[in-house]
């Protein structure tokens, strides 16, 4: 199965291994693609290393490479049903949240095509005139670029249109259930434009192909998104060459609603935190931290939407929510649930596979909300990537401790990838989220971004940062070029030779 992309070539694994992908909505067989050995992805390694150092891509002028990135985008927006079609088989999310992915795909690409040159380095005053100092800006050489599963072409685009815009080569290795939009990309690159062996991709499973991306020294940085376990094993890897690493690790995230909120716009907006995707999104709002005074209020009335949700497949039009990406990942969401409950959470709705014939050949798990959770149970503190929402309140007698409790409950977590906060209040909106040791927070909204704003962590949930404008500096590297127009003998060390060494 020639589905490896590998020095400009479409080829087998070495082994002729091959993996079935299905659609988690209903089982159907969706393609079958090649399963590389680490030797794949070594050779991979060494077609991007060529590329780089011998290829015309990293000498390529800026404006060009922009505008290969805007014939992607083109090329995109022209196939958009079809990518959206790819994307939602084999992640089984809904067709028309995989049509909206691709719309912002399309502005990644061309974020970075307008700012691949917009920073053209600077020139330092050195005080002599004859002295030409210049910072300038270099690609970083051959990236590892290992993505996951639930965007599976949007988190590859973060990486992919930074990588390509800053002049670097690249080795992709999209998670091992959702290779077709990889695939569909690499062909997509050839026919735009970009050189051969820059771009190469692999196809597997991360304990095979993951480490040689990692470990190899011919590879000069590797960015990330997936797990935090994964993620540390990386970095550990990653220090023996001490080679750059830029990783997302997902988060626990914090959604704070205070008592002055607009009730009905919080509650909204905290059903599609958490639900959106059935919840396998990094930055879901799962952590509900909610005002004791309108606690009830706010749950009830959770709880009744939340059971009207209706799951479906990708092509189900009725269907607003859809299946989790396999089975052993419904397993884990069942466990840390049945977890839950034992450390005395309140199971207020869902907790279960949703009956009927319609579900029974997909991994589909209903919509649920755990209540009075406290941040020592297992619930609050790790990440369940599903549709499973946690409750904590909050009080205080006055203004300060009440937003003093919001906070520390909102910071008390190892993860710091994103947050929210609810409230009328301006000056309290602002109080709270200058405080919050996340790295995106949202007042009075959830969810929304836009490429031309950094996106990252702080704390276990990885550092660097991706789209905005760090998300180009990511991938390049500063030279500081010190030209001498006069040079002269520098006359530290006496000549005593009188010119006759």
């Amino acid at each position: 199965m020639d589905t490896l992309f590998i020095g400009g070539a479409w080829g087998a694994a070495q082994d002729s291994g091959t993996r079935t992908i299905h659609c988690p909505a209903g089982g159907r067989e969706v393609a079958t693609v090649a399963e590389a050995t680490a030797d794949d992805a070594r050779a991979a390694d060494a077609a991007a290393r060529a590329a780089f150092d011998d290829g015309p891509w990293p000498q390529t002028p800026a404006p060009e490479r922009a505008a290969v990135l805007r014939r992607l985008a083109d090329r995109l927006e022209a196939d958009r049903d079809e990518v959206a079609r790819l994307e939602s088989l084999d992640t089984g999310k809904r067709f028309v949240e995989s049509k909206i992915d691709v719309d912002d795909i399309v502005s990644v690409f061309r974020h970075f095509a307008d700012i691949a040159s917009a920073d053209a380095g600077r020139v330092v005053d050195t005080g002599n005139p004859d002295v030409s100092s210049r910072v300038v800006h270099e690609p970083v050489g051959v990236c590892a670029l290992i993505t996951p599963w639930n965007f599976p072409l949007l988190q590859t685009a973060w990486k992919v249109a930074p990588c390509l815009a800053a002049g670097n080569t690249f080795v992709l290795k999209p998670s091992e259930l959702t290779p077709s939009t990889a695939i569909w990309l690499m062909r997509a690159l050839t026919d735009v434009g970009l050189p051969e062996g820059a771009a190469n991709l692999v196809l597997g499973a991360g304990a095979e192909a993951g480490p040689p991306l990692v470990e190899d020294p011919r590879v000069d940085l590797v960015s990330f998104t997936g797990g935090l376990e994964t993620g540390r094993r990386i970095m550990a890897a990653a220090a023996a060459t001490v080679k750059r690493v830029a990783l997302e690790l997902g988060g626990k995230n914090p959604n704070v609603i205070f008592a002055d909120a607009d009730l009905p716009a919080a509650i909204d907006n905290a059903l599609t935190a958490v639900f959106l995707d059935s919840g396998q999104v990094c930055s879901a709002g799962a952590r509900l931290i909610v005002e004791a005074s309108v606690h009830d209020e706010v749950v009830d009335t959770l709880v009744a939407r939340a059971r009207d949700i209706r799951l479906g497949g990708p092509f189900d039009e009725d269907a607003e929510t859809g299946p989790l990406v396999s089975e052993a990942h419904r397993a884990k969401v069942e466990q840390y649930v049945a977890d839950a409950l034992e450390d005395g959470a309140e199971l207020r709705c869902g907790g279960a596979r949703p009956a009927g014939a319609a579900y029974d050949a997909g991994w589909f798990y209903e919509p649920t909300i755990l209540d009075h959770c406290a941040t020592d149970m297992r619930c609050v503190r790790e990440e369940s990537f599903g549709p499973v929402l946690t409750v904590e309140t909050f009080e205080g007698a006055t203004r300060e401790q009440a937003e003093q409790a919001a906070v520390s409950l909102a910071n008390d977590t190892i993860y710091g990838l994103a947050a929210a906060v609810w409230t009328e209040n301006a000056g309290r909106a602002e109080r709270v989220a200058s405080r919050m040791r996340h790295g995106t927070v949202w007042i009075n909204d959830y969810h929304p971004y836009v490429a031309g704003a950094e996106w990252g962590a702080s704390k276990q949930s990885g550092n660097g940062r991706e789209l905005g404008l760090q998300g180009l500096e990511e991938y390049r590297e500063s030279k500081h070029v010190w030209h001498n127009t006069r040079p002269a003998p520098a006359g530290w060390f006496p000549d005593r030779t009188g010119g006759n060494a």
